[in-house]
């Protein structure tokens, strides 16, 4: 009789390019790992690497990631933990190769594979960037044949968890619940020390010390999928339920969470306490991927440039029209327009304040345009030249430059054959990745059935967020804020008060855009996408907080009539 596989410890030493530098180190000293992953890869990454290949065509790789392993190579190699990263970003193949040459110059035998086929540029030219999500197969193929660091380039963030479990464990194609299990264990490492305390709503509940140096982020992987969520002895931060609830429903959207190896259920996750600083995740449930694949499409959108000028004191408003007004007139006369011109005032000032800067208002103009001429040496001049002849106490707190490109981003899909899928192994043999061929149609799931609402009693008027925490975040132009109860009776309230409708009053600057609700009653949570909000995506700096990541946070500033019950 086969004796069960043990559990496949995973950890995570990278959130994003530039994430804490140290951390490959100190998950490789701080206690047992099978493999650790690095997360380097974002929408605006992938546009950063675009642009650094326009320079040099050798680069479009994390260069960090080859300065963390000149310290920790053979560490890693000494405690048998194989690495898996897709600092590849837009040339695995050279990045495999540097790691080889460091490998050779610290004398560390390693074997060094990597993962290709995600990059389409040649299907989109227009694009600087183009390429498909890929899923975990390829790394697990690479781990099979024994490679030591796997590098790839664009896959999915879950695969670089899924990938090694899949080589574990043995998984095949048909293992949908297996494998969604992996895919929300790898969602969860994948933005590090968010699964650890960091950027908690929560965070006033634990002192200060515990959450000044969170450690990273590691999953016990078990061969059903069900995993517990954990860290390192002695690290800082904390691992708790609402830890791993508000990173699971990071950068989510329904039910349904589609990748190219499988369509995890998040509705099916349930997420209970394992101890100190542990975290059960079990009962996922998944289905067959869809029948195409995500491609991130980064493109050079124009030029932008900025200016923002400081209002002290009285007659705010009508000094915001003056300089408005005033702009205008002198960009007009000049007959270079920008095509896109937006003016944001923000109410910084208070009344009667103890210091000018607690008294100023911040009046902040962005403006775009496909001539770089017509947003920097236009702007700038009519800028600079008010100096002397507009609003009293005139002063802005940088001048406009010459104007800067900036990015757009758009996802577009593919059928899985479209895409050559390629684990090229430590010895030079390449291995095809077979698509997907069992695939489901990727559909909403039907509204789930709403608790039964708490009785009706006495409210006060509070902040939501005394009952209710909230993460948010980007997809594209989207944007999306996961709130979720503590408790039974809390979920009992939220789910019925908290609707499309109020979240719109809550956050007026929605009030106009496409809401939508989805319910996770087994993680007692709401999931609102903001359809639209951030315009073109992070590089093109829509508004305030490109990345929506404090919209969550501005939710649970804003008050409304709570249960008294609950507070």
């Amino acid at each position: 009789m086969t004796s069960p596989v043990g559990p496949l410890r995973i950890g995570n030493a990278s959130g994003f390019y530039g994430d804490r530098f140290d951390a490959l180190r100190e998950m490789l000293t701080g206690g047992r790992l099978d493999v650790l992953t690095g997360d380097y890869l974002a929408e605006l990454t992938m546009l950063i690497l675009g642009r650094d290949r326009l320079k040099d065509p050798g680069a479009g790789y994390a260069r960090t990631f080859l300065r963390q392993l000149e310290e920790c190579l053979g560490l890693a190699h000494e405690r048998g933990v194989r690495i898996v990263t897709n600092a590849g970003g837009l040339n695995p193949a050279g990045l495999a190769e540097a790691v080889r040459k460091v490998a050779d110059r610290l004398g560390v035998p390693v074997r060094v594979a990597h993962v290709e086929g995600d990059d389409l540029g040649a299907r989109y030219p227009d694009a600087l960037a183009a390429h498909a999500y890929l899923g975990g197969f390829g790394i697990a193929a690479c781990l099979e044949a024994g490679a030591d660091v796997v590098v790839t380039g664009r896959v999915t963030d879950a695969a670089l968890v899924t990938g090694p479990a899949a080589a574990h464990f043995g998984w095949g194609a048909a293992d949908h619940d297996r494998l969604a299990g992996a895919v929300v264990a790898g969602h969860v490492l994948e933005c590090g020390t968010q699964a650890t305390g960091g950027n908690y709503a929560f965070f006033t509940e634990h002192a200060p010390e515990k959450l000044r140096r969170p450690g990273f982020p590691l999953a016990e992987v078990y061969e059903d999928g069900s995993c517990v969520i954990t860290k390192h002895p002695g690290t800082g931060g904390v691992v708790e339920v609402g830890t791993v609830t508000a990173q699971l429903l990071y950068e989510t959207h329904g039910a349904r969470y589609a990748g190219p190896d499988v369509t995890a259920r998040l509705d099916t996750v349930r997420i209970t306490s394992d101890g100190e600083d542990r975290v059960r995740i079990h009962g996922v449930r998944g289905e067959a991927p869809p029948a195409t694949l995500k491609v991130g499409l980064n493109r050079l959108g124009g030029f932008r440039n900025e200016v923002t000028f400081v209002l002290t004191g009285l007659d705010i408003e009508r000094k915001a029209t003056l300089v408005r007004e005033q702009l205008g007139l002198a960009l007009s006369e000049a007959k270079s327009l920008p095509a896109e011109v937006r003016w944001d005032l923000a109410r910084t000032d208070h009344a009667d304040a103890p210091t000018e800067e607690t008294a100023s208002a911040l009046l902040r103009l962005v403006v775009r345009d496909a001539d770089q001429d017509a947003v920097g040496r236009s702007l700038s001049a009519a800028a600079v030249e008010l100096a002397l002849a507009s609003y009293p106490g005139f002063h802005v707190l940088t001048p406009p430059g010459k104007g800067a490109p900036y990015g757009v981003f758009d996802d577009v899909y593919v059928p899985h054959g479209a895409v050559d899928h390629v684990a090229v192994l430590h010895d030079g043999r390449r291995i095809p990745m077979a698509p997907a061929h069992d695939t489901r149609v990727l559909e909403d799931v039907p509204e789930p059935a709403l608790p039964e609402p708490l009785p009706d009693g006495p409210t006060a008027r509070a902040p939501l967020g005394l009952v209710a925490g909230a993460r948010s975040g980007d997809k594209g132009g989207n944007a999306n804020v996961g709130v979720w109860a503590r408790t039974d009776e809390a979920w009992r309230w939220l789910a019925h008060a908290l609707t499309t409708e109020r979240f719109r009053q809550l956050l007026p600057e929605t009030a106009e855009l496409q809401v939508v609700r989805h319910v996770l009653p087994n993680l007692r949570a709401l999931n609102f996408v903001v359809v639209g909000i951030l315009g073109e995506g992070v590089a093109a700096q829509h508004r305030f907080d490109p990345q929506a990541k404090a919209l969550g946070e501005w939710l649970r500033s804003r008050r409304l009539d709570i249960p008294e019950v609950l507070l």
